[in-house]
């Protein structure tokens, strides 16, 4: 059957607005450099006829470089509308891709959804509820043994008029051990001597004394 109708040729992949966008921009960038090179040939006409005098030969440059200003005139047409093209691709491009993102952010939050309503299927509110509830329960009888295993034994039962009256002494019998007065009397003590005591001493008059304040007799 492929001798009789042929065989048909492969099908190539989709066009993709990324390359065309790619191939769009080269042909833009390739009339660039077409149109710089004009620009040089018009400033080296435009130099000639600078320097030359009226008549056919000035003329002669002078309608080159009207055709070379036509051309790149053409050219940055045609610069210009590549570039056009070329945005256009790209916002188009932008706007599917925006899309593409959206369609895969819907798509991970259905499956977010069914997800949480399996796992919410799972918790019974009415099993928790009981479970606070038996929480609550031992916890309380958790208090109760603590109290019961402080409880006191044997404690005698005593007034709490005695108890102030004891208070009230013992406060003032601090007040009593709190009394420094002594402390005044010991220090009006008479400082201790210093220095070996001598055996001659005199008087304010310059006379010798003995130990007892009188004077000494002179020795015969």
């Amino acid at each position: 059957m492929n001798r009789l109708f042929g065989q048909g040729k492969p099908k190539g992949p989709p066009p993709n607005l990324t390359d065309c966008i790619g191939n769009v921009d080269g042909r833009a960038e390739s009339i660039d450099k077409k149109i710089s090179r004009l620009d040089t040939e018009l400033v080296k006409y435009k130099d000639q006829m600078k320097k030359m005098r009226e008549g056919p030969s000035k003329n002669m440059v002078k309608q080159k470089a009207l055709r070379v200003l036509k051309q790149k005139r053409m050219y940055e047409q045609q610069r210009d509308n590549l570039t056009q093209q070329s945005f256009n691709m790209e916002q188009a491009n932008y706007t599917i891709q925006s899309l593409k993102d959206t369609k895969t952010t819907v798509e991970a939050m259905k499956i977010g959804a069914k997800e949480m309503k399996k796992a919410y299927k799972q918790v019974k509110i009415d099993q928790i509820e009981d479970l606070q509830d038996q929480l609550e329960d031992m916890m309380e009888d958790a208090n109760e043994v603590q109290e019961a295993l402080s409880r006191s034994y044997g404690t005698p039962e005593i007034d709490e008029d005695d108890l102030e009256a004891e208070l009230d002494a013992l406060g003032d019998e601090l007040l009593l051990d709190e009394d420094t007065s002594y402390l005044d009397d010991a220090s009006s003590v008479p400082a201790i001597p210093q220095g070996v005591p001598s055996d001659t001493k005199t008087n304010k008059e310059g006379v010798l004394v003995d130990e007892f304040g009188l004077p000494q007799i002179p020795a015969t």
